[in-house]
């Protein structure tokens, strides 16, 4: 009988990476168990280093190993499960769909630090930190020139959604709380990402916790 695999992630309204995996093998129908643990509390204190190596979110369990990093997550998953269509098919536009998952990975650091991921909250004028704009203008040309070079065929970066919108999805996040607005194109697709039904349930889960988080807010990337 084959394993179910277990996600572990963190409290919805604060991991953005928590949501970038969960995300992404959701749309994908990836069947798992999710499990989460509350952030920076006891229990994540007591388990963290139990469920991951790193001692962050995500990690998932497939009944023989463990893979953690959100993006390492999904390139297993397209690495096993072909079908789930998680990279585009074309080669070139495949290392198109990597290079701006990477970026993201990798990059936007003025972003991410100014704008905390926070589901619960209305924000729009603030976190705007020296080095935003400059963030916020490239993120805007990444969706505009994959929407309008490879994304005809569908409402996502490259058509069918894909890894690249799993990355992308947190940035989305911030940009509602913050009140961020882009160029029609750049709109309409945020617009795509909120309306996803997977999206709409982890805005549920998120406005549904309890939690407080030991130390007030959670700058979390």
């Amino acid at each position: 009988m084959e394993t179910r695999p277990v996600l572990y992630i963190g409290n919805k309204n604060y991991s953005s990476w928590s949501l970038r995996a969960w995300l992404g093998l959701r749309v994908a129908g990836i069947d798992f168990e999710e499990k989460l643990i509350p952030l920076y509390t006891e229990e994540w204190h007591a388990k963290a280093e139990i469920f991951s190596p790193s001692k962050k979110v995500p990690s998932l369990f497939d009944g023989r190993k463990t893979i953690w990093e959100a993006l390492s997550i999904l390139e297993y998953f397209a690495d096993s499960r072909p079908d789930a269509m998680l990279w585009p098919l074309d080669l070139d536009v495949r290392a198109i769909a990597r290079s701006v998952s990477l970026e993201m990975h990798g990059g936007f650091t003025a972003l991410r630090s100014n704008m905390p991921m926070n589901l619960r909250k209305s924000l729009p004028g603030r976190g705007r930190g020296e080095g935003v704009e400059k963030d916020i203008a490239r993120i805007g040309e990444i969706f505009k020139t994959c929407r309008a070079q490879y994304g005809q065929s569908g409402d996502f970066l490259f058509g069918h959604f894909s890894i690249a919108d799993a990355m992308f999805a947190p940035v989305v996040t911030r940009f509602k709380t913050y009140g961020v607005s882009l160029d029609p194109v750049g709109n309409a697709y945020m617009e795509a990402i909120l309306g996803l039904p997977e999206i709409v349930e982890w805005y549920r889960d998120a406005l549904a916790e309890e939690w407080v988080v030991a130390g007030g807010e959670i700058s979390d990337a």
